[in-house]
């Protein structure tokens, strides 16, 4: 079977070894694409090309045409999710096996942490959710953090749509010292008045959240589930530096069973929270393979591979992660093979 990830994080090379070493031994082609051609799982390709960097419906008709150009059984996408989940139709004509919830509204929701956080607050409470106001101009911004500050909260901010810590900040109330300037390396952390000095630059800017700085241990949520069943749920803690543990935290995997029972999201997913004086909050919900999943692998559980049977229509039972596993990484160096690129 042929399987193509499209513009995917350096990351998910760890998610094709996994898929190769699967436990029934089938065997699979692997394709990748980006714009960059030193993309690094490229290297691990079967098949690899430089993609056009294009987007919206270009970048779709692109992805259709590559799946009939090359014979592509499964596809993982990773850029542009939400249009293709709107043209999924015509995927499935190609006979085109996707990976990802098939619920296009729920994506898009998903996609908008303003629009999932509110989505969120009218439903069921299953999460606890921090105090949060949505701007795009800097008054508004200067209001919402003058509201968060007299209700004794730090102050962050992120944008609405976006991935990872991209664009996140956490306000300081004071400028660098010499003693920071000299010993520290550059942060995620920015004084209120050099914010407000960015954001006034445009009479509007894109939504920017801006929310109380949580200040606990973060939590990622690895989970694996068909739209009936959540089949496991792995939270992994964000420890000192680059440690990560597996905790079976009963909270946080009772947390991720509320969810799925009321949205019924299949296949993998990601929920992240950190925690608050005791509580976990919600940072955003990804509906797709989190950039640290390969560590939550490493409770037993072959994740992309186990998605990619109940993909199939194949059966998975319910999984018993071992938890208790600590790890960290170190780089590595790699020769790139140009040539192999396309």
């Amino acid at each position: 079977m042929k399987i193509w990830f499209n513009r995917w994080f350096t990351t998910v090379s760890h998610y094709i070894d996994r898929i190769r070493a699967n436990e029934d031994r089938r065997k699979f082609i692997i394709y990748g694409t980006h714009p960059n051609k030193d993309a690094l799982y490229l290297q691990n390709c079967d098949f690899a090309f430089v993609e056009p960097d294009i987007y919206g419906h270009d970048y779709i008709e692109f992805c259709l045409d590559f799946c009939k150009t090359y014979g592509i059984d499964i596809f993982i996408p990773r850029k542009e999710n939400v249009l293709i989940s709107k043209r999924l139709a015509e995927f499935e004509a190609l006979g085109v096996k996707v990976l990802f919830c098939p619920d296009a509204e729920l994506m898009e929701t998903m996609d908008n942490k303003a629009a999932a956080y509110q989505v969120l607050s009218n439903g069921p409470q299953i999460f606890s959710l921090p105090d949060y106001y949505v701007v795009n101009t800097v008054r508004d911004f200067k209001k919402a953090y003058t509201l968060l500050k007299e209700k004794g909260h730090n102050v962050c901010f992120k944008p609405v749509v976006g991935e990872g810590a991209n664009g996140f900040r956490v306000i300081k109330d004071e400028i660098e010292s010499i003693n920071q300037l000299f010993h520290h390396g550059i942060g995620y952390r920015i004084p209120y008045s050099y914010a407000c000095e960015i954001l006034a630059q445009q009479e509007t800017f894109p939504y920017l959240m801006v929310l109380e700085y949580l200040e606990g241990r973060e939590y990622s949520i690895d989970c694996l589930a068909s739209s009936e069943e959540l089949l496991a749920a792995i939270p992994r803690m964000k420890g000192d530096g680059r440690v990560r543990e597996l905790v079976e935290s009963m909270e946080l995997i009772e947390l991720a069973h509320r969810f799925h029972h009321e949205y019924r999201l299949p296949y993998i997913f990601n929920i992240q929270v950190k925690y608050n004086n005791g509580v976990p909050k919600l940072l955003e919900i990804n509906p797709r393979m989190s950039g640290g999943m390969h560590v939550s692998c490493l409770s037993g559980i072959n994740i992309p591979y186990l998605a990619i049977k109940i993909l199939l229509g194949e059966k998975v039972e319910p999984l018993k992660p071992q938890f208790g596993i600590r790890a960290s990484h170190i780089e590595k160096e790699m020769i790139l093979k140009i040539a192999d690129i396309s």
